[in-house]
């Protein structure tokens, strides 16, 4: 673990616009100094659909490095507005967030598991 710092993880969307407001909501939300960030295209779509095994496996792998080697105890998992890589309508993209939550907790990470919503003013919201 890293000594001295605390972290916490985000499962983003590769999108640039979503990054900043993610960390600095998790940053204030748990009062940590890091946000490790795991980023794919649409991710709360690729574990909510469960087909793409290769990649699911590999945030998978990146969550146990986040929790197990910088001792992460909190886990996001974020969709967003305006989402290239998953453009399904908003109320699709919670249902996704939703399930990508459950698939998370399902691995046995010892950390919270929450959903996060990027608006359209790049706004963060708790699902």
């Amino acid at each position: 673990m890293s000594a001295g710092h605390t972290f916490a993880t985000a499962v983003n969307c590769m999108d640039g616009r979503t990054q900043d407001p993610v960390s600095v909501y998790l940053k204030k939300k748990y009062a940590v100094d890091y946000v490790d960030t795991i980023t794919e295209p649409g991710p709360n779509g690729i574990l909510a659909r469960g087909e793409d095994a290769s990649a699911i496996a590999s945030i998978k792998h990146r969550i146990g490095i986040s929790t197990g080697k910088h001792g992460s105890k909190h886990i996001a998992v974020v969709g967003h507005h305006d989402c290239a890589g998953n453009p399904v309508p908003k109320e699709k993209q919670f249902e996704q967030v939703k399930a990508a939550v459950k698939t998370i907790e399902s691995w046995g990470f010892a950390a919270e598991v929450i959903g996060l919503w990027v608006d359209e003013n790049w706004e963060v919201m708790e699902i």
